[in-house]
């Protein structure tokens, strides 16, 4: 069966995960990327689904995300689904200059648009 990780750091949208169940993921569900990392380790998913949330404290990184996805580029080829406030697209494009994200879905996100994105990924694209 397929695997899909759902990193919900912050939240404040609908809870997706019968929606991933509906498309035929296990959905493995963590609060953070540290442990988002830690599951990664233990099994890879097919899918990653996760938030990029701006953290202009960081020196050398835009955000918790970039450890996410570094881990995913070093581990496997997991497909990914990243969530995202549009004040920060400018900062966005720092991270997809740097690693590759199959899917970008600006909040408020629709069910309709993370279930279009899940049919692309199955679809190869």
């Amino acid at each position: 069966m397929k695997r899909l990780l759902s990193v919900v750091e912050l939240g404040g949208y609908p809870n997706f995960t019968p929606l991933y169940q509906r498309h035929g993921y296990t959905v493995d569900a963590v609060a953070s990327v540290r442990k988002a990392t830690a599951q990664i380790r233990k099994t890879m998913p097919d899918v990653v689904v996760a938030e990029f949330n701006f953290q202009s404290d960081f020196r050398d990184r835009t955000s918790s995300l970039e450890t996410l996805l570094a881990t995913l580029e070093r581990f496997g080829g997991a497909r990914s689904i990243v969530f995202y406030d549009q004040e920060y697209a400018h900062q966005l494009e720092r991270l997809t200059a740097r690693f590759p994200i199959d899917h970008l879905l600006p909040f408020p996100v629709a069910e309709a648009d993370v279930g279009a994105a899940l049919e692309a990924i199955a679809a190869g694209g």
